[in-house]
């Protein structure tokens, strides 16, 4: 069963999630934080401080089928069979869906939790092929990738729904969306360049791999110049992005995006600690947004999620915990009364 097979499917609004990284190193007591901080949708956390096989191109690993990394000096590459890697990355998983089940339990939860990958672009522009060039460079190794990827969340996906007995979101994370569209990828080399892709075939790419799951799927970019435009026309549920890069032009591509019943992950929540901060002053940009987007509050309740702008890996352990307090206070608010807000 595929998305198109059960039609349009919806992520709840007003309630806060987080992207995914944390702090530390502790599977368990990371798990016990997020499913006690973030009721409304907790997630898988990942644990890049692990090293190898634990950031977001690492863990891919795991959950690919019939493909396998290895390392080299600048990150992971294809390899023609399993190796150390492979193992550490599928242990590494293991434990992790181990301590959220554990930690499930443990709490009587019960509803929803996301999970996340990273997305076929980004993956095709930070992994390597055996012979040393980006994935990204070769249109067959895209296809096999985005395939295998596909097969292999949608097996992720149905594990976790039948070790928790829950609802599942996936979010597919493309840090590296804007880069592959516009060519702006370094080669491994001076002589190799990596072409910009055009953008009917990057959506075919991204396409395939949302329209191959059987849950609603998040796409989350945390670039600088993010792509809502782009995003809008693929077959995510939601679009997820920090913020801090809205600019005036982003509006009418905003208001299109919800115009279209898609949902809105707002980054809203620093990564790094701000001055003295409250949940009023977190609140006050998605408030004006939909205020200069002419949209009725409401839509803060029923189509606006709340975050941090981007992942928690590097931030201290507390303000990571105060960011996820904070991103709850503010969906709160949006969820409760909206209309009410008064920032003047």
């Amino acid at each position: 069963m595929s998305a198109a097979d059960i039609g349009p499917v919806r992520i709840p609004g007003g309630i806060a999630t987080a992207v995914g990284s944390w702090p530390g190193t502790d599977p368990r007591e990371a798990a016990a934080t997020i499913i006690g901080e973030l009721p409304g949708l907790p997630h898988l956390v990942e644990l890049p401080g692990r090293g190898v096989g634990s950031d977001m191109i690492g863990r891919v690993s795991a959950l690919l089928v019939d493909m396998r990394f290895d390392t080299t000096t600048r990150g992971y590459r294809l390899a023609a069979r399993p190796g150390a890697v492979s193992r550490r990355a599928r242990d590494l998983l293991r434990s992790d869906l181990d301590a959220l089940e554990e930690a499930w339990a443990s709490a009587g939860s019960a509803g929803t939790v996301k999970l996340q990958a990273t997305g076929p672009l980004s993956l095709a522009a930070g992994l390597e092929l055996p012979v040393g060039h980006r994935v990204l460079t070769d249109s067959g190794a895209v296809r096999d990738i985005s395939e295998s990827l596909a097969e292999g969340l949608a097996q992720h996906v149905d594990e976790v729904r039948k070790r928790l007995g829950a609802e599942v979101v996936l979010q597919l994370d493309e840090p590296s969306l804007t880069d592959v569209l516009d060519g702006s990828l370094r080669g491994v080399s001076l002589l190799d360049t990596v072409r910009a892709v055009p953008e009917p075939e990057a959506l075919a790419v991204l396409d395939a791999v949302i329209t191959a799951q059987a849950v609603p799927v998040l796409v989350h970019t945390c670039a600088d110049a993010h792509a809502v435009s782009f995003l809008r026309q693929s077959a995510a549920a939601a679009i997820g992005f920090d913020m801090a890069t809205i600019t005036t032009r982003a509006l009418d591509d905003i208001g299109e995006t919800l115009d279209a019943g898609k949902q809105l992950v707002l980054g809203l929540v620093p990564t790094t600690p701000p001055d003295k901060p409250t949940w009023r002053d977190i609140a006050e940009p998605g408030v004006r947004l939909i205020d200069r987007l002419g949209l009725r509050r409401t839509v803060l309740a029923t189509q606006i999620l709340v975050a941090p702008a981007c992942g928690l890996a590097g931030a201290p352990l507390e303000w990571a915990r105060q960011a996820l307090r904070l991103s709850t206070e503010v969906a709160r608010a949006y969820a409760e009364d909206p209309e009410s807000l008064d920032f003047s």
